[in-house]
């Protein structure tokens, strides 16, 4: 002991805090020094800053094993941690719960709650939201990396076989690999836009030509192109099938989906064709030929497969289900309202046009929609203001749900190429890494981990471990907090 006292500890054992007396101790994170008050901090013992109340009587093991540094002088625990997640920390010793201060990684907040052995509940449930949106993109980077990692890496104990799948597969479904497999993609996006212009072309009746009984059929040549372009169409499917590493997957996928629905049309209608005239009136045959050929259109949905603006629409379209159905109730109900409106008020007119309130739905419908064909308008004054007020409420109705949309689609396709730079980026360094030998203990590490059991929501037992404070020591749960945070800022 150095002879002095402090306010909070009893002379007599100057290491222990003695029963009755408000103890306090002081807190240095960071540089910030902050002073707390036992009554605070034992409302919650388990944290780590109630643990230090007791810590005195353990001796300079027990010190140590809590905080980084401590001066008995001034009886200060110091914190090599970050001061700005800490003054957010401290909140649930006053007011019992947590909010994340703008600028700070989620998910480095979330690993300096957990070193304070502050539970997760106390934080708020917009904070909470943050640190679920921040979970995603990090398990997509790992996702992401893991598969550029599983296309780089070659198994020597797997068969010919099973190596010739992969080398398929990534082959026709990753034109990004190598140059050969950009050349596909292209193909196959030619071939889509060939087989729609083919498709629209063969309905032109001076494009047509007679069969023997007199009808209008395509013409043979455009038939020629339209069986390569199927024939390259099931090649693709069948080749993708079977190099695929989970068929029932593959086969209920939306876009496989799609690609069946393009080519099965032309199989059927070539079976009717040829089978189907001895079992049914021709008349029948053809009409159902005539049905399935229409179904060829879906083929258009393929390009989708090769456009990452179509694939960013169709998902800010699925995240904006709720405005447009506050768009399609809107509609509704102006609908019905208009259209009743316009009914009765059109009643006085010798010639009006409104005979019934569900025939006026179809005016009400394109008048709010700015259409206005004029297969139906009001005569009256009383229906073209009525008809007025529609137009306007019609305009409104629309451009309410447009903003969110709009919103939707920039933020989910800023996110797709910040989620692709981040997977390059965390490539590239542990390429360097392993340029500089660490690979090898990195894999270690990640072996010792998997052996011991730790399993977490970023942790994949496959994952290849990476020397980046960017990502990947997030998945090995390794105390790395403090630098992650600092280049999150």
């Amino acid at each position: 002991s150095d002879g002095k006292t402090s306010p909070s500890f009893c002379s007599a054992c100057s290491h222990r805090p003695c029963a009755g007396v408000k103890t306090e101790i002081v807190v240095n994170v960071g540089g910030v020094r902050q002073v707390f008050y036992s009554d605070n901090l034992n409302q919650y013992p388990e944290t780590r800053l109630a643990e230090l109340l007791n810590c005195m009587s353990g001796g300079y093991d027990s010190i140590f094993s809590l905080c980084d540094d401590y001066d008995p002088g001034k009886r200060e625990f110091y914190f090599d941690r970050d001061p700005d997640a800490f003054k957010c920390i401290i909140d649930v010793y006053y007011f019992g719960e947590i909010h994340m201060k703008k600028g700070i990684c989620p998910i480095c907040f979330k690993n300096e709650m957990e070193f304070w052995k502050v539970d997760l509940k106390f934080l708020d449930d917009c904070c909470k939201t943050h640190l679920s949106e921040k979970k995603e993109e990090l398990e997509e980077i790992a996702r992401r990396v893991q598969l550029i990692l599983d296309d780089l890496g070659v198994d020597a104990s797997e068969s010919r076989w099973k190596r010739c799948q992969k080398y398929i597969w990534k082959f026709l479904e990753k034109p990004e690999s190598s140059y050969p497999a950009r050349v596909i993609a292209v193909l196959s996006f030619l071939f889509i836009l060939i087989s729609s212009v083919v498709m629209c072309v063969g309905t032109i009746p001076d494009m047509q030509v007679l069969d023997a009984e007199g009808n209008r059929v395509e013409h043979p040549t455009l038939d020629s192109i339209e069986t390569a372009c199927i024939g390259w169409f099931t090649m693709e499917y069948v080749l993708r099938l079977i190099s695929s590493p989970n068929k029932l997957h593959f086969a209920l996928s939306f876009m496989n989906i799609v690609d069946v629905l393009a080519i099965l049309p032309f199989y059927v209608s070539l079976t009717l064709t040829h089978l189907g005239a001895k079992l049914m009136e021709l008349s029948n045959v053809q009409q159902a030929v005539q049905a399935l050929r229409i179904m060829r259109i879906a083929r258009i949905f393929k390009l989708a497969r090769h456009s990452s603006g179509l694939q960013t629409l169709t998902y800010a379209l699925k995240r904006s289900f709720k405005e447009l159905g506050l768009l399609l109730m809107y509609l509704a109900v102006g609908i019905f309202v208009f259209s009743a409106l316009g009914y009765t008020m059109e009643q006085s007119h010798p010639d009006t046009l409104f005979k019934s309130i569900p025939q006026s739905f179809w005016w009400a419908i394109i008048t709010m929609t700015t259409v206005g064909y004029g297969d139906i308008y009001p005569k009256t004054t009383l229906g073209k203001l009525n008809a007025a007020i529609s137009f306007l409420c019609g305009v409104i109705a629309i451009a309410l749900p447009i903003h969110p949309i709009i919103n939707n689609f920039v933020r989910y396709y800023n996110k797709q190429r910040v989620l692709e730079t981040a997977a390059k980026h965390e490539l590239e360094l542990m390429e360097l890494n392993s340029a500089e030998g660490k690979a090898a203990s990195s894999k270690s590490e990640l072996g010792d981990l998997a052996s011991e059991g730790k399993e977490g929501p970023f942790y994949s037992s496959r994952l290849k471990v990476s020397h980046s404070d960017t990502f990947i020591h997030l998945l090995s749960e390794e105390k790395h907090f403090r630098t992650r945070l600092q280049s999150c800022k």
